[in-house]
């Protein structure tokens, strides 16, 4: 039994397109204008997504930093017969924190999100691209993000090992 759950397993882990990347997401701003990316398979379909983002601005003369963690689950499906070429949906979570003199701007926050998107693994060279929607509620809003909510979306690309 033991060796067949083994098989299992080593069969998803090759059949997957690739198996870790690293690489760089530029996002829709507020607390991830870019996010240094790193992702990993944990099954066939199953990947987990970590961001960690930052973004310098400035608001009404005052300047602002943002800096961000995000951890996101995804689950693949292919699209069609093209190889490499994969739509997901999740979700996760956020903690950010905005660094301000401008009271309006500053504070912890703790997000949630549904995610969905698709993935592109380059067929003959080590690099994915991505495409992501997190539309995220601010359960923690110490920073008053819109209300509440952001809709927060991506562009990824990555070095695949």
């Amino acid at each position: 039994m033991l060796a067949f759950v083994a098989l299992l397993f080593t069969a998803g882990v090759f059949a997957q397109d690739y198996k870790n990347s690293i690489g760089i997401r530029l996002g829709s701003g507020y607390y991830d204008v870019v996010a240094a990316s790193f992702k990993t398979f944990i099954s066939q379909p199953a990947a987990l997504e970590f961001n960690a983002g930052f973004d310098t601005d400035r608001f009404v003369g005052d300047d602002f930093t943002s800096v961000s963690f995000a951890g996101t689950y995804q689950h693949h499906f292919p699209i069609g017969n093209i190889q490499g070429f994969k739509w997901f949906v999740g979700g996760g979570a956020v903690l950010s924190n905005t660094f301000s003199d401008f009271d309006e701007v500053k504070g912890f926050n703790v997000g949630i999100y549904p995610t969905g998107g698709v993935d592109y693994k380059l067929k003959n060279a080590p690099f994915a691209f991505s495409a992501d929607i997190r539309p995220t509620i601010h359960i923690v809003n110490g920073a008053g993000y819109y209300n509440n909510f952001y809709a927060n979306g991506g562009v990824t690309a990555r070095y695949v090992f």
